[in-house]
């Protein structure tokens, strides 16, 4: 079983100035990728209610977080920088892929995301842009990969793709011929 935390950063929509449209987004992205279990959006404003929430999201144990939000430019953007302050490893491969994938699809500026993923403890974290579109771009990265993540962030083995049995965690071996 997996559960999923979705987070909307939005200083606008945590005023009621607007609504929320990306959280629902990012909801039902998560539970189609595979999350048993997804609680949120939790609508919060940027800065450090961003860094208590990651920080409660592990405390309560979630397998996954999940930002949509404060990834840009703006001086109000400060996501990637509460999330620094949480996470135990980076996993830079996430947010490159995120930002590739956007601007494959015909965004350019997706290329400005500031976006960070990686663990705290048992929790994978990832942020992902503010937009709708930003969320289904990052969900179809994360999509394929996030019950691999969440199995290996647990400790799990690789299963050797020739014969289903599972070889030594703790050596990264997917490099070689017909490791999955």
């Amino acid at each position: 079983m997996i559960r999923a935390l979705a987070i909307t950063v939005s200083n606008r929509a945590a005023a009621g100035v607007y609504e929320d449209r990306s959280g629902p987004v990012l909801v039902e992205l998560l539970r189609s990728a595979g999350c048993d279990v997804v609680d949120g959006p939790l609508v919060i404003p940027d800065g450090d209610p961003v860094e208590q929430v990651l920080r409660d999201s592990v405390a309560a144990g979630y397998d996954v977080a999940v930002t949509t939000g404060g990834t840009g430019l703006t001086p109000a953007d400060l996501t990637p920088e509460m999330t620094r302050r949480v996470i135990d490893r980076e996993i830079p491969g996430i947010g490159e892929a995120l930002r590739s994938a956007g601007a494959a699809a015909g965004v350019p500026s997706a290329i400005l995301s500031r976006g960070l993923a990686g663990t705290a403890s048992r929790t994978l974290i990832v942020n992902l842009p503010g937009s709708s579109g930003g969320v289904r771009d990052g969900m179809n990265v994360l999509r394929p990969i996030l019950v691999h993540a969440v199995d290996q962030i647990r400790g799990g083995d690789h299963v050797r793709a020739d014969s289903g049995t599972e070889i030594s965690s703790g050596t990264d071996t997917s490099h070689v011929s017909g490791i999955a």
